[in-house]
């Protein structure tokens, strides 16, 4: 399939384009500009013609909507958990019931949701989750365990929570997808996780005998591991060119700083400026390639590695043109009161996670080689 955009598109991304510089001043706070986008129609731009989303747009100008909004400055989404992984797993296992539910305050913007995937010791190894969701008499599930690095968790109505619901099961067996209101008090925690950048939108969460409803199963229980890797595969697509554009406008910055700091000057800077230049532009091509129907095995696996390591060197290289002052941070560094970092130093602390979230690079590589290469399989511990 070949990718590329129509005069259709590119009218579209004017209109986009233009919508954004009128609307995104920064001053509403993120559930506000939430709702300006549900009430203008920019959320569930890929649900296709569901009838639960807002606008219907094209694979390529969800693209440009997405690309427009990083150049824009716009504020950081709240809503994208919902929006890109919650409804696009509704619309291929949820039952009307819980589309007709969950779907129209997802697109309003009026519900924020998180994601209870990961947990302490079973973080890349998603089948060794242990928290646990037991059937009660009152035909409420009782949920009780940790999940851990639940980005937003303090901002959210509602976690799609990956629970054991099954004891005697182990592994990916066993496993129930549920749908938990996070408005419990004394039945869940949420404990913020304070970062080196100084920043918190990580959280560990604590289940204590949470209710979920037993209609808030997603593809029934037992099925949960099922429909949690259906969900990562929407958690890469159109959202990876909005993150590039991003990682350019990153770029752009480290390219302005060398060149103040003079460190341009030095042929292994340029040399190295313009190979991160190269390899953006490569992994641009190849998320385009992708997106136009090239489905292969393993593909988001090296999505992952390409741009992890990539954006790890960019907060290296960042740190290196930046020179001595790159280690001197402002504030106050107890924990009482957090410290102040500049744009490069956020950039180069939080891209040492990179290779670990989402999947570290040691999984993805086990992907490839199992499922691409195939390789023997890696032998897996006693659970």
């Amino acid at each position: 399939m070949e990718f590329g955009f129509t005069d259709e598109d590119e009218a579209f991304r004017i209109e986009v384009r233009e919508w954004l510089s009128s609307h995104a001043d920064g001053s509403q706070d993120r559930r506000g500009w939430e709702r300006t986008l549900g009430k203008s129609g920019w959320i569930g731009l890929g649900w296709g013609e569901s009838g639960y989303g807002n606008r219907t747009a094209t694979l390529t100008q969800q693209v440009a909507w997405a690309e427009e909004y990083v150049r824009s400055g716009a504020p950081a989404r709240s809503g994208h958990i919902g929006e890109k992984l919650l409804a696009p797993t509704l619309l291929a296992h949820g039952t009307e019931e819980q589309k007709a539910r969950f779907l129209p305050a997802v697109a309003a913007g009026d519900e924020l949701w998180c994601q209870g995937y990961s947990e302490p010791g079973a973080g890349s190894d998603l089948a060794g989750v242990r928290t646990k969701a037991s059937l009660a008499s009152d035909g409420t599930y009782r949920i009780s365990g940790q999940k851990i690095w639940t980005s937003l968790a303090h901002e959210a109505d509602w976690c799609f929570v990956l629970a054991r619901t099954d004891p005697e099961s182990t592994r990916h067996h066993g496993l129930s997808f549920l749908l938990v209101s996070m408005d419990q008090p004394g039945r869940i925690d949420v404990r913020p996780i304070r970062q080196m950048t100084g920043t918190s939108e990580f959280n560990e969460v604590f289940f204590d005998g949470a209710h979920a409803r037993v209609e808030h199963v997603v593809g029934g229980a037992g099925n949960g591991w099922r429909v949690a890797m259906s969900l990562l595969g929407f958690e890469r697509g159109v959202s990876t060119l909005a993150q590039q554009a991003g990682f350019a406008q990153e770029l752009t910055r480290v390219v302005q700083v060398a060149v103040r700091t003079g460190a341009v000057d030095d042929p292994v800077v340029r040399s190295l400026l313009v190979r991160l230049w190269a390899e953006l532009r490569t992994m641009r091509w190849n998320a385009l390639r992708t997106l136009g129907g090239s489905r292969d095995a393993g593909a988001s696996s090296v999505a992952k590695l390409l741009w992890a390591g990539w954006h790890q060197r960019l907060g290296e290289l960042a740190m290196l043109v930046r020179g001595a002052e790159a280690a001197v941070g402002s504030g106050d560094w107890s924990a009482s009161a957090p410290y102040e970092l500049d744009d490069l130093q956020q950039l180069f602390l939080f891209s040492r996670a990179d290779t670990i979230y989402g999947g570290s690079d040691q999984v993805q590589r086990t992907i490839i080689a199992e499922r691409v290469l195939g390789l023997p399989r890696e032998p897996k511990g006693v659970v």
